[in-house]
C-alpha cells in the first residue's frame, strides 16, 4: 500500500546546511512530513534532538524519547519522529530545565536558542492569509500553519504576539516605517535592522522592504520580513 505522506527518508547529500548532519555516515537521513513548516525551512524532532541539540547519541534514544511523550512543540506533545519544527517555534524537553526557541542567525537558517521559563508561552508568528468568515469575522492565518478567528485588526505582513498552545492574540506588530524587522531568509538570514519604507508589489515585482543594516541600505522582498518591534525585539531573539 503506498503512503500518503510521503517519503519519510532523504539522501544526506540533498538535506538543508542547517540541520547539522554529518554528509559521509549513511546514505540515508529521516525527513519531515507535511505539516506546519516548508520543507526547507524545518528540521524534524528526531535530528533535532539528535545533531542540533546533541542531547541523544543515536536515532534509536530519540525514538524512545519522542514516544515516550517528552518532547513538546509550542506546548503540545508530538509523538512523531518527523514532525517539522521551524521559525520560532518553542521547544520544551521532559526532565531538562532548559526551553529553545528556533530563530534565524548570521550564520544558519534556524538555530536553537536558550530562552526564559517566562517565555516559553509567547510566539512570534507572520501573518500570511487573511480571510472573512461567516458574521464578518476575520481568520487570521499564520506563517506556521496556524489559524485563528480574531477580531484583530492585522494585514499580511503584520506579526502577532500569541499565547500557546492557545493561540490568544497578545500584541500585534505592524509592518510599517520605522518598525525593527528580522531578515528570516536568505543571504542576510538573521539580520536585523530599522525599516525605512515599504514598496508595494507591481505585475511583475513583489513587495519590498528598504531595511538599513549598519551602514547600507538593502531591498528584500517583504515576505521574508518579520516584525519583531518598535525599538527592540518583543521577544528573546538572541
Amino acid at each position: 500500500m503506498v503512503s500518503i505522506s510521503g517519503s519519510k527518508k532523504l539522501k544526506r547529500q540533498m538535506a538543508p546546511q542547517f540541520w547539522g548532519i554529518t554528509r559521509k555516515d549513511k546514505r540515508f537521513v529521516i525527513t519531515v512530513k507535511p505539516g506546519p513548516h516548508k520543507k526547507n525551512h524545518s528540521v524534524p524532532t528526531a535530528v533535532f534532538l539528535r545533531d542540533m541539540l546533541n542531547i541523544v547519541t543515536s536515532l534509536r534514544e530519540a525514538k524512545a524519547s519522542i514516544y515516550a511523550g517528552r518532547v513538546k512543540i509550542d506546548g503540545v506533545v508530538r509523538k512523531s519522529l518527523h514532525h517539522a519544527i521551524g521559525l520560532m517555534d518553542v521547544v520544551e524537553l521532559e526532565d531538562v530545565s532548559d526551553v529553545y526557541r528556533l530563530v534565524p542567525t548570521e550564520d544558519k537558517l534556524l538555530k536553537p536558542i536558550k530562552i526564559n521559563e517566562a517565555e516559553k508561552s509567547k510566539k512570534l508568528v507572520r501573518v500570511t492569509t487573511k480571510t472573512t468568515i461567516n458574521k464578518g469575522k476575520l481568520q487570521i492565518g499564520f506563517h506556521d500553519g496556524r489559524s485563528t478567528i480574531s477580531d484583530a485588526k492585522v494585514n499580511v505582513g503584520d506579526a502577532c504576539l500569541i499565547q500557546i498552545p492557545d493561540q490568544k492574540i497578545l500584541e500585534v506588530i505592524k509592518l510599517e516605517n520605522g518598525c525593527q524587522g528580522l531578515v528570516t531568509r536568505g543571504n542576510n538570514a538573521g539580520r536585523i535592522g530599522k525599516i525605512e519604507s515599504i514598496e508595494e508589489g507591481t505585475f511583475s515585482l513583489p513587495k519590498r522592504v528598504i531595511l538599513a543594516l549598519d551602514d547600507r541600505k538593502i531591498e528584500i522582498p517583504a515576505d521574508i520580513i518579520l516584525p519583531i518591534g518598535k525599538e527592540e525585539p518583543i521577544i528573546q531573539l538572541k
